[in-house]
C-alpha cells in the first residue's frame, strides 16, 4: 500500500465536505485505544535504557536522562556536574565531590584546588539524554542469559508442536467421528477450564517427581501439552470443513492418518496459526510451573532466570526491564509472521455448531 493510500485510509470520513461529529468521536476513541495499548510498552522500552538511579527518580521522566560528568585532576572517578546559582545572580558549572547533609562540597573543573560549599537547593544537575546500553550487555556477561534463552526457545517450540499435534488429533476425532459419548467428552474437556491451576499443581508435581522429570525440560513441556482451549478452538473450526472432502478421500483409499495429515491439517491452518500464537505466549511467559519444577540454574527458562535479578534487599530493575524487552522480541516476531491468519482463524471459528 502506497503512502497516499494509507493517508486516504486513515483520514476517511462520512461526509466528503468535512468531518462529522461521529468521525471526531471515532478518531478520539481509536487514539485513546492506541494510547492505552502502546503507552505501557513504550514506557517499558524507554525505561529499559535508564540507569538504576534514574528509575527511582520522582517525578519520573519519560526519556532516559543521565547526569553529565567530568574528569577532574586529583580525583580517581568522574565527578557529576551541576549548575550552581549564587546569591549575586551568577551561575557556574561545578563538579560535586561529596555531599554532607544539606551542603554539597564542589570544585571548579578548571580550578580544582579550592573546595566550594554550596547548599543543595542552589544546584541543578546538568543532564543529557543517554541510553544505558549496559543494561543489555551486562546481563549477558554476569548471568547465564543465553542459556536461559536457549531453554525457553526449546520449551516453547517443542511444547507448541506437541500442543498442535495433540489438540488437532482430539479436535479431529470430536468433530468428524460419530460415536457414543462424543458430546459428553467434549463438555468434560471444556469443564476443565473451571479448575484453578493451583488445585492441580501438587498432584502434577508428584507425578513429575515419580517419573524423574524434576530439573528436566520435559517436566515443563509435557504437563500442559493438551489444552481445552486448543481443543475447543480447533474443533469448532474443523466443523466448518465439509464432510464430503473426507468421504471422497476415503473412497480414493486414503487412510485415516492420511486424511488427518493431508486434508484436515492444511485446511485448518488459520486455526492452527491462532493456537500456535496462544501456545507460544503461554509457554514463553510461563513462570509458576517452571519455578516449581526447575531448581538447577542450567535448566532455568528465561522467566525463571529473570527472577535471579531480584535479591533479598535490592532488585536490579534496570536489568529486569532490559531483559523483559528482550523477552518480548520473540513474541513480536511470531505474531508478525502469523498475524494474517489470526483474523481468519477467529472469524471462522464457531460458524457451525
Amino acid at each position: 500500500m502506497v503512502p497516499s493510500s494509507i493517508a486516504a485510509f486513515l483520514t476517511r470520513r462520512r461526509q466528503r465536505n468535512g468531518f462529522d461529529i461521529s468521525d471526531i468521536l471515532t478518531y478520539l476513541y481509536l487514539l485513546a485505544g492506541v494510547f492505552v495499548m502502546f503507552a505501557p510498552i513504550t514506557w517499558l522500552v524507554m525505561s529499559s535504557f535508564k540507569t538504576q538511579a534514574a528509575l527511582i527518580e520522582f517525578p519520573p521522566k519519560f526519556l532516559p536522562y543521565a547526569q553529565e560528568t567530568a574528569v577532574v585532576p586529583g580525583y580517581d572517578d568522574p565527578l557529576p556536574l551541576y549548575k550552581v546559582a549564587f546569591e549575586d545572580g551568577s551561575e557556574k558549572t561545578l563538579a560535586q565531590v561529596r555531599r554532607v547533609g544539606i551542603v554539597a562540597q564542589m570544585v571548579d573543573p578548571q580550578n580544582p584546588g579550592e573546595i566550594i560549599k554550596v547548599p543543595i537547593g542552589q544546584r541543578q544537575p546538568i543532564r543529557k539524554i543517554a541510553l544505558a546500553w549496559s543494561n543489555y550487555t551486562e546481563p549477558l556477561k554476569r548471568f547465564n542469559f543465553l542459556i536461559y534463552l536457549r531453554n525457553s526457545v526449546i520449551v516453547t517450540s517443542v511444547a507448541t508442536i506437541i500442543t498442535l499435534i495433540i489438540n488437532s488429533m482430539a479436535a479431529f476425532a470430536l468433530s468428524k467421528y460419530e460415536f457414543r459419548g462424543r458430546d459428553a467428552i467434549f463438555v468434560l474437556i471444556i469443564a476443565t477450564l473451571l479448575i484453578p491451576i493451583s488445585v492441580i499443581l501438587v498432584p502434577v508435581f508428584i507425578v513429575i517427581t515419580e517419573i524423574g522429570w524434576n530439573n528436566n525440560l520435559w517436566g515443563v513441556i509435557i504437563p500442559g501439552a493438551a489444552t481445552p482451549t486448543g481443543v475447543f478452538l480447533l474443533r469448532q473450526y474443523m466443523l466448518t470443513i465439509p464432510d464430503e472432502l473426507i468421504d471422497a478421500a476415503r473412497i480414493d483409499g486414503a487412510s485415516e492418518w492420511r486424511i488427518y495429515w493431508q486434508v484436515i491439517l492444511p485446511l485448518a491452518k488459520p486455526a492452527l496459526a491462532v493456537l500456535a500464537i496462544f501456545s507460544v505466549m503461554w509457554r514463553w511467559n510461563d513462570f509458576l510451573w517452571p519455578l516449581i519444577v526447575l531448581s538447577h540454574t542450567e535448566v532455568f527458562t528465561l522467566q525463571v532466570g529473570l527472577n535471579s535479578f531480584q535479591g533479598d534487599l535490592q532488585t536490579q530493575w534496570h536489568y529486569v526491564l532490559a531483559m523483559t524487552v528482550m523477552t518480548l522480541l520473540p513474541i513480536t516476531v511470531v505474531f508478525a509472521i502469523l498475524q494474517r491468519h489470526i483474523t481468519t482463524g477467529i472469524a471462522t471459528t464457531g460458524l457451525k455448531g
